[in-house]
Parts: C-alpha cells; structure tokens; sequence
C-alpha cells in the first residue's frame, strides 16, 4: 500500500478542465478544491493497474521456494492483512472523523494528522524511497518484457537451444523515453481511461500465462512439486533453501502494493476506497493464486523466476509476444501511477520554498500537433525527465527481477502497509492500551516486522549472488 495519490495545488481554473461558469459551486468539492471525478471503479481499475504487474509474474517461483502448503498460506494470509489494514488507512482519509472531517490528500498528511512529531519523516522516507524503488523495478521488468519478444521469435526460428543474446539495456533506454514523454503530463491522474486500459492489458496477460499453464499440465509435461517446495540437496543448497525461501516472501509483499485514487466526496470516500479495496485486493489474490500454483504445478521446483520472459513456454511464440507487449504497455501506465506522487511532491516544495523563481513557477503555452495548447514548465521538464534518467541508469546497473521486486516489497510492506495505518487507526478510534484489540494489533505489527526483516535478509542474499554471477549479454540457457 503506497499510500494516496497526491493532487495538484493549483485551482480549479488552471487545471485545463471545462467549467461551469454559470455556478462555479458546481467546479469544487466541499473543501474548495478542484471536484473529484474518481469513483469506485476507476479506483479499483487503479489498484489492479499498480498490483497485477511485475508481482504476479514472480509468483511461480516464490511458490516454488515455499511450497504447497506455506506458498498458498502466505498468499492468502498477505491478502487479508492488505485488505484489513486498507479499511484502516481509508477511515483516515478525513481527520479526525471518517466521514466528515477534514480530507488528507497525502499519506504523510495523514500520518500528520494521527500521529505527528517524527513519525511523518519517516512514513515520508518510507513511501517516497518505496515509490522511487518500485519505478526503477518497473523499469527493470518492462525491459525483460520486451527482450523477451526478440528472443521469443528467435528461439521459434532457430530452435529453444539457439543463442539468442539479447541486451536489456536499449530497451531500458526506450521505456525511459517513453516515461520521459508521459512525465510531461501535469495531470496525469485524471487519465483515467489510461488506467482502466491497463487494467485490460493486466488482465490479459495474467490471463494467457494461466492459459498456457493449464495447457501444460492437461499435456501431463509437468515439473516435480512437493509440499515444501524446493529439495534440499536436490534443487538447492540448505543456505539456498533458507534465503530464497524468505526471499520468496518478499516477492509476495511486493505483489500486494498499490496506491489509493482520488475519489468523489458521495458516496462517503472511505466507503468507496474500502469498496475498492475489496474488489482490488480479491481480484488480484484470485488471479495470484491461479498464476503462483498453477505456474509451480506446471514447472514444478524448477519454477522460472518469470515465467513469460524465463522461457518457461516457448510456443505459441505470437502469443508469448502478444502477452510481453501486454506487459510493457500495462508498465508504461503503471510507472507513472507510483512517479507521479514523487513529481508532485517534490514541485510542491519547491514552489513553496521558492515562490518567486520563474524557473520553477513559470509556465509557458507550446501548441502540440494533435493536442492543441499544452503548458510547459521548464522546472517540471528538467526535474522529471533527470528522474527518468536517473531511475533508468539505476536499473540498468541492477537488471535483478527477483532480488529488487523482493527487497521493495520487504522494505515497504511493514511501515506502509501495516505498521502507518495500524498506528493511526489506534490513534483514530483511541483503543485502549493493553485492551485485547491493543495487543492484538501490536502482535500484528510485530510478527510483520519480524517476517519483512528476514525477507529482506533473503532478497540482498538474492541480489549479492545476482551481482556475482551477472552477465550483461547472457543468452537465456547462460
């Protein structure tokens, strides 16, 4: 859970939408701001744009590290925590009552409103380094995506022990270019329509890698499995077996992030976002599942850590690509859904701290071939793009799936998804202390610290052997 989507300052005016004139009551919310238009469903559309992506296609694997038993279990155990600490974080949408106090349009502003002093420093570190991780590891995956479509339709011309070497790094540089262009956008979250379009495509590719799954094991072509997952001695090392187990466990926070939208004031917001929740958070754990057993039943303990780019299918080869494109077009959505609350963040202080710098709040008219007007600022054009620049050179330095998506999801899931919002629904609701709810909800955050700990060991294990034995042109059997 990365926390709300922040939204821009400026009034209503400016934002480029059509208004009505005749009553300008009807252009703002209750608070004065520009009206919300989210609802829902686009909310929804939101969280399954932002969680099916990188996290469902690691799944396989991570099963394959756990188990039968534990990979299931922790699936559905991480679920239930993402969803029941997500009603929490959307009663504190409005302070200090959940339904008609005064809106928060920010995590850390939340935090801020419950909590106070340090803690809104570091909930600020943990979600700003969480949305800065995640962008370069969309990067990272949007890239294997499409070198898996060159390779894809080599190993179908030359055989699956041909050598297709095949460098991420141009395709990195071109997702960059691409992000560098969508960047420019200074009201990105009203697309709603591009959401909702890779909510489709999200869809369609965790839906093909299911398909070719149950055709793999229908064929009876299926890997060894075992109720523990990978044998000690057989498949791994007992060192192996114990750091990519906690490793696996990363890979599953990972796969339950998302970020909440800005919704209409009616229905009561809290009621829409746990609405959301709800319909997010069952969504993707049923198409976890379907992905993450389905995907160990069909390779067994040999399980790719991806299985659309590992190769674990090689044919139909069209649809492989068609699933890849699928991939790094949901991507390009997605990694603006997590940057643009960095972009906003960091325009709002500066327009703050420095009001009068016509570098920073000086916007321009350009006319764009297709678009019409379009207001350029050169502060958001060199800010933006040397983020892009940034989390690209970032990601061709750590071109790791499994170990980066493990470490993310490690080092955000305890402070934002389950510590933040534990925290302010006790200090919202004023549980007493050493009440059995109390303890309860210590234990809670106790035991996820201690598992987000030693996934977190697991996932820099991970990324050491990574860096070890990395080759940057390898082909796929290397």
């Amino acid at each position: 859970m990365k926390g709300f989507n922040t939204e821009q300052d400026h009034p209503a005016a400016e934002s480029g939408n059509v208004y009505d004139v005749s009553d300008p009551t009807k252009n703002v919310d209750d608070d004065g701001r520009e009206k919300r238009t989210g609802t829902w469903l686009t909310a929804s559309a939101h969280i399954i744009t932002a969680v099916i992506g990188s996290g469902v296609l690691s799944l396989a694997w991570a099963i394959a590290q756990l188990g039968w038993i534990a990979g299931t279990l922790i699936l559905v155990i991480f679920s239930f925590i993402t969803y029941f600490t997500s009603t929490m974080l959307a009663d504190c949408y409005r302070a200090p009552d959940p339904v008609t106090g005064k809106r928060n349009y920010t995590y850390m502003d939340v935090v801020r409103s419950y909590l106070g002093g340090r803690k809104v420093q570091l909930c600020g570190v943990a979600q700003y380094g969480n949305l800065i991780g995640i962008t370069v590891g969309y990067t990272i995956t949007a890239s294997i995506s499409l070198v898996a479509v060159g390779k894809a339709n080599c190993f179908h011309k030359k055989g699956h022990e041909a050598d297709c070497t095949i460098s991420n790094y141009p395709y990195m540089a071109v997702f960059g270019i691409i992000q560098i262009i969508l960047s420019q956008i200074p009201n990105f979250h009203k697309l709603s329509f591009l959401s909702l379009m890779a909510a489709v495509m999200s869809f369609t590719y965790a839906t093909i890698g299911i398909s070719l799954a149950i055709a793999t094991v229908a064929g009876g072509k299926v890997g060894k499995t075992n109720m523990t997952g990978t044998v000690v001695g057989v498949d791994v090392t007992a060192a192996q077996k114990i750091w990519r187990s906690f490793q696996a466990v990363g890979d599953i926070a990972f796969a339950y992030a998302y970020a909440t939208d800005t919704l209409k004031s009616s229905p009561a917001e809290n009621k829409s976002m746990k609405r959301a929740s709800l319909v997010g958070v069952s969504t993707t754990t049923f198409f976890y599942i379907l992905c993450g057993c389905l995907g160990y039943a069909a390779f067994g303990n040999k399980a790719p850590g991806d299985f659309l780019t590992d190769f674990g299918f090689y044919e139909p080869f069209w649809l492989i690509d068609f699933a890849n494109a699928c991939i790094a077009f949901h991507l390009i959505g997605a990694y603006q859904v997590f940057a643009q609350p960095i972009f906003q963040f960091v325009e709002k202080r500066c327009n703050r701290n420095w009001p009068d710098n016509k570098f920073i709040t000086s916007e321009y008219s350009v006319n764009v071939l297709f678009l019409g007007k379009f207001n350029i600022s050169l502060f958001r054009l060199v800010w933006r793009t040397a983020y892009v620049v940034i989390t690209t050179v970032v990601a061709m330095i750590f071109p790791f799936f499994n170990a980066i998506l493990g470490l993310i999801g490690a080092a955000s899931f305890w402070p934002l998804t389950v510590y933040f919002p534990v925290e302010m629904h006790i200090a919202q609701t004023k549980v007493k202390k050493y009440s059995p709810r109390w303890i309860g909800l210590k234990m809670l955050c106790w035991v996820c610290l201690i598992v987000s700990l030693l996934a977190a060991a697991g996932s820099i294990a991970g990324l050491i052997s990574s860096v070890k034995t990395y080759k940057p042109f390898r082909t796929i059997h290397e």
